[in-house]
């Protein structure tokens, strides 16, 4: 356990540090290749890797200039014919699984108890090993950011929230359970549209008919881990969907809010990633469901 502690403050530290310097670390995993399609972090069979996972490994990249999108153990590099090149670093990461076991009571009555267990492995880069097959280096297709992609369009609309146009400013609002956007034609690029759409979108699995999570009031601890959740989960949808995630005008007021939150509890941006994670888990269900209803139609 001293070791996982010591993993949530090392990172909380390193995120810290980034937005101290003006980078918002889950905004950047594609800075080595701007032509690049955006990914998340790969496993070696080429499994996305998901929450603070997927954090730690694109903050790794920004750091160390990788371009690859695949990590992998020492052991897995060896498996497949392939060597870590001497002298590389590897990045720490989380594997959590829930176990059970059974305990019996006072009575004699057998229950089955639900234990979280969590590990720090080690991983490493594609860039960082030699000898790998082809298949680790894939040819990535060109994305042009200006152009507004029906295929993202068609993916937000099955998911059947009520979204309006209109206005400058985009928001959620939990009473009414809306989504509000201005108009496609007023952001900078599609890239900037979308993300702010996923950010929105986040913001709605919070609703206490769907994740129920806490909005809170500006201001207040609440408010600003509800903001990170929802700025993590559009990082993260965004990979899903191939878009690059863009810094919204009004990430700046939040910056504060955001290192005063990590310097009182260093565990918050792994809880706010685990939250991130199942709310875009949620809309892709959530899309998948009625999209099969649209068939079956």
């Amino acid at each position: 356990m001293a070791r996982i502690n010591d993993l949530y403050e090392r990172i909380a530290e390193q995120i810290r540090t980034q937005l101290a310097e003006g980078v918002l670390p889950w905004h950047r995993p594609w800075a080595v290749d701007p032509n690049a399609r955006v990914s998340k972090p790969l496993r070696e069979n080429a499994v996305p890797y998901q929450g603070i996972n997927v954090l730690i490994l694109w903050g790794a990249a920004i750091d160390k200039g990788y371009a690859s999108p695949f990590w992998m153990t020492y052991r897995q590099a060896q498996s497949i014919g392939a060597q870590v090149r001497k002298g590389e670093r590897a990045t720490h990461i989380v594997f959590a699984k829930t176990a059970k076991k059974t305990e019996t009571d006072e009575f004699g009555d057998e229950t089955q108890v639900a234990l979280h267990v969590r590990r720090v492995y080690a991983v490493f880069n594609a860039d960082q090993i030699d000898d790998l097959p082809d298949k680790y280096v894939p040819e990535i297709p060109d994305v042009n950011p200006d152009d507004r992609d029906a295929a993202c369009d068609a993916w937000f609309e099955r998911l059947r929230i009520d979204i309006r146009y209109g206005g400058e400013r985009a928001y959620y609002a939990p009473g009414p359970d809306r989504i509000q956007m201005p108009p496609f034609q007023t952001f900078e690029s599609a890239q900037a549209f979308f993300s702010t759409l996923a950010h929105e979108s986040v913001h709605s699995t919070g609703h206490r008919d769907r994740l129920d999570r806490r909005f809170g009031m500006r201001g207040t601890p609440e408010y600003a881990r509800e903001e990170l959740v929802a700025e993590l989960g559009s990082a993260f949808l965004c990979a899903d969907l191939g878009i690059a995630s863009s810094p919204r005008a009004d990430h700046a007021s939040y910056v504060g809010s955001w290192l005063e939150l990590l310097k009182d509890e260093p565990r918050a941006v792994f809880d706010a990633a685990t939250q991130a994670q199942q709310a875009v888990v949620f809309l892709h269900a959530l899309h998948d469901a009625n999209a099969s209803e649209s068939v079956a139609a």
